[in-house]
């Protein structure tokens, strides 16, 4: 897909993975949407992509921990937009953000649950709108390899909490939204896919977790942008992808009665079911 002229949004652009995927698409003509919590990072980002002779991206400051953030978010890009090519959901924290203990978000849900997940969630439903107004469009979810199943039990997992269980649990969430979307979407020419970028970036998150980088931030953008441009996967959906390749999510992704129980828990907790 030519990317000139084309709105994408980004989620969590203002550093890492996102950041750099959002300097690519705007050297390739793309008109940028950039989201993050830290006006400062995206003012340097906006100037360095400026300084390259690039069209300035449009920043949208926004708390993704909150239901109420990302129905802002939502707002402000539908009142600036009437169409928007690709929503690369990526923003997200790790396992040790802030901390490896249980923390809950504004609206009292487990905070990994309701940063990677819900809000990506509660976004691509409510931007449905400009995503079939751009059609054919993309939606990319930026998932990981590390997948915990849900128990539909404790799903904020209120026993037994751990920040990687919490992590992985939020990531297979969204594996799992991925096909059900992609499903819902097949006739309205949007096409969803979810992906591992690469394993251990060195970014802000990784780091934060101890844990020594080995890959690089270009590895993974180049994996996300695959899918946000590649010719090769413009008919496909419903998938998850290992950097460039298809692969198997944790077998929970393909169970139909556990999407269920996921979807209606998920509307009932945006408020989209209301």
């Amino acid at each position: 897909m030519k990317m000139t002229g084309k709105t994408v949004l980004i989620t969590g652009s203002t550093d890492g993975v996102g950041r750099y995927v959002a300097r690519r698409l705007a050297e390739a003509g793309a008109r940028v949407l950039i989201h993050g919590r830290d006006a400062v990072r995206a003012k340097a980002l906006i100037d360095q992509i400026v300084r390259a002779g690039h069209a300035a991206p449009t920043f949208y400051q926004a708390d993704l921990s909150s239901m109420s953030g990302a129905r802002e978010l939502a707002a402000a890009v539908i009142r600036d937009h009437r169409r928007l090519d690709v929503f690369v959901s990526n923003a997200g924290i790790g396992s040790q953000n802030d901390g490896p203990q249980r923390q809950e978000s504004p609206d009292g849900h487990e905070l990994r649950f309701a940063v990677n997940y819900l809000s990506g969630f509660l976004l691509a439903h409510l931007l449905l709108p400009l995503l079939r107004s751009a059609a054919p469009s993309r939606v990319v979810n930026v998932a990981s390899l590390g997948q915990h199943p849900i128990d539909f039990d404790d799903v904020m997992i209120s026993n037994g909490y751990s920040g990687s269980r919490a992590y992985a649990q939020s990531k297979l969430a969204q594996i799992m939204f991925t096909i059900d979307f992609a499903e819902e979407l097949k006739r309205m020419g949007i096409t969803v896919n979810a992906l591992h970028p690469a394993t251990y970036m060195n970014t802000t998150m990784v780091r934060a977790g101890g844990i020594t980088p080995i890959s690089t931030v270009e590895q993974g953008g180049a994996a996300i942008l695959h899918l946000v441009e590649g010719d090769d996967v413009a008919g496909k959906s419903g998938l998850f992808f290992n950097g460039m390749n298809e692969t198997r999510a944790n077998p929970q992704a393909y169970d139909a009665g556990a999407r269920r129980r996921l979807r209606a828990l998920s509307l009932e907790l945006t408020g989209l079911s209301s």
